[in-house]
């Protein structure tokens, strides 16, 4: 292996790392918004429900 061939594997890791950092971000921001989600929904759904008994 020449070293042409080493630094472009090794630009080719850290542009996978770095890849793999930012999806790992998306998917922490968008877990700090999921219980706020599934609590929207199920008050919208207890809302539903009672407007139909009532």
């Amino acid at each position: 292996m020449t070293d042409e061939e080493r630094r472009l594997n090794l630009n080719r890791m850290e542009a996978e790392i770095a890849k793999l950092i930012a999806e790992t971000s998306k998917i922490n921001s968008e877990n700090r918004w999921y219980p706020m989600v599934v609590a929207s929904g199920l008050t919208l759904a207890l809302v539903a429900i009672v407007k139909l008994f009532v």
